[in-house]
């Protein structure tokens, strides 16, 4: 699964919970299969907003916390790097 690191917008290093944007990053290397929210919806925490697959797996990236989404960092058919951010929220 995915987890969710929270950093401050444009700082690109970690801070505890509570900055003003979190990140959904990817735990593992693999291509962006489906990316299932859209800027303007309101996730809760546990819902998966992107699905990766690697080694013909389809691994739920998933919202550690609520938020709205403010960008899709990477599209379907992309390769993401491990700890890439796919989706930015607004808490």
């Amino acid at each position: 699964m995915g987890r969710l690191v929270c950093s401050k917008a444009g700082s690109g290093g970690f801070i505890e919970p509570g900055g003003t944007m979190a990140e959904v990053r990817a735990s593992m290397s693999g291509t962006v299969w489906k990316v299932l929210v859209k800027p303007g919806d309101v996730v809760e925490a546990g819902q998966d907003v992107v699905i990766l697959e690697s080694m013909k797996m389809e691994i739920p990236v998933t919202a550690e916390t609520g938020g709205t989404v403010v960008e899709i960092c990477k599209g379907e058919g992309e390769f993401v790097q491990d700890e890439e951010t796919l989706v930015r929220l607004e808490p």
